[in-house]
């Protein structure tokens, strides 16, 4: 074997990467697709040709590996607990205050950031090699979902050591694997063209993507990742507050939500929820709320923990988007492949961000499971904010 094969792999991993990063992260492509596929086939063609070469990390792993016969169990090394939720600015005051008064300050400084509707799940990165995946599960102990983690382009199998002297021993990133709107609308128009089961929602499309045996199915339905946070870390000291620990990550090639930031007090999570609010439907990604959490990790540890739930972090919902409307017909739509798809014509009603007048009725079991009938008031909502759907008739 010449020399330059090893240098060539590297130098094409690495390009691979980059220009995933930038399309993937940054949404900023720096190459055509064609340029793409021919370096990703050239790394293809010398792995297979010196197998003794490919790694874990290469980004050939993206397109999936054999099948499992089933997920083995990961017990996580600190649990991932959910969190408390607030559904109204008087939840929020109250949670303001008791921190405050836990504290003994006059006023917090948060992080604030949107709340995913997707999976949790937890990588865990060993001298900055992806080396294994988990679902959050029971919050104690989650699946292993490592091959299908690994088909996620924006997701590092590697990280970027940036200015760091060395790779971080031991770390793991916490986010939510999540299908984009955009990725969401492209798989249902595929299920509906094969005939298969359309998905109710992004999240539902994202869980059931991540949660495949074959990683191949899953490397197809163009997932996403977004950090919001670090679990355990060894042999590296992160910065003392959230905001700038999500920075730390960014800086390590690690996706986070652009729409971040650091506030000050009450006023200042209250007057994000309302801009994040009036964004919502803009953002490429579904979100049912916004998540608020104490940005000093010092203070978060005085804080600690209740009923399986942190003290130092809250989730303020969204309102459920929902409408009440009227049947005016069901027709039956046939999809190329001859599957038969009910839609109901409605009263046009204004749900979501948007006027709806047509809605899913998904497929002839569904129509007769909710009865569903013309002349029905139905609750219409936009299932994940996409697709309108008859959700149920009210009683």
């Amino acid at each position: 074997m010449s020399e330059l094969v090893p240098q060539r792999i590297a130098h094409l991993r690495g390009e691979i990467e980059r220009h995933n990063y930038q399309y993937h992260t940054l949404d900023a492509p720096l190459i055509t697709d064609a340029e793409f596929d021919a370096m990703f086939r050239e790394l293809q063609t010398l792995e297979t040709q010196y197998p003794s070469l490919a790694t874990p990390d290469s980004p050939s792993q993206r397109i999936g590996a054999a099948p499992l016969l089933s997920f083995a169990k990961v017990v996580h090394r600190s649990p991932m607990l959910p969190l408390n939720n607030a559904f109204n600015e008087e939840e929020v005051r109250a949670f303001d205050t008791r921190t405050r008064e836990t504290l003994g300050v006059a006023e917090v400084d948060y992080s604030v950031e949107p709340k995913f509707d997707g999976l949790a799940v937890t990588l865990t990165y060993r001298d900055g090699i992806f080396v294994q995946g988990a679902t959050r599960g029971d919050g104690e102990v989650g699946e292993d979902v490592t091959q299908n983690l690994r088909t996620i382009r924006n997701l590092p199998l590697r990280l970027d050591p940036g200015r760091l002297t060395k790779p971080i021993p031991f770390i793991e990133i916490r986010g939510e694997v999540l299908m984009f709107k955009v990725d969401f609308i492209a798989l249902n128009r595929e299920q509906a063209d094969k005939g298969d089961k359309l998905f109710a929602n992004p999240r539902n499309a994202a869980a059931g993507s991540l949660r495949q045996l074959n990683s191949r199915i899953t490397s197809s339905r163009h997932l996403s990742f977004l950090a919001y946070g670090a679990g355990a870390v060894e042999g590296f000291i992160l910065p003392d507050t959230h905001a700038e620990q999500l920075e730390c990550l960014q800086k390590l090639s690690v996706p986070v939500p652009q729409q971040r930031r650091a506030v000050h007090g009450v006023d200042g999570l209250l007057a994000y929820y309302r801009e994040i609010g009036e964004l919502r439907h803009k953002l490429p990604y579904e979100i049912d709320g916004v998540v608020y959490k104490v940005n000093n990790i010092a203070q978060q540890s005085k804080l600690g923990y209740v009923s399986r739930a942190p003290r130092f972090a809250l989730a303020h919902k969204f309102p459920a988007e929902e409408a009440l409307t009227t049947v005016l017909d069901i027709e039956v739509q046939v999809g190329r492949t001859g599957a038969l798809t009910p839609v109901a014509r409605l009263a046009p009603v204004f749900v979501g961000g948007v006027t709806v007048t047509n809605a899913t009725l998904h497929n002839e079991e569904e129509l007769r499971r909710k009865d569903i009938r013309i002349g029905d008031t139905v609750s219409v909502r936009r299932a994940g904010d996409v697709i309108p759907e008859v959700a149920r008739v009210p009683t």
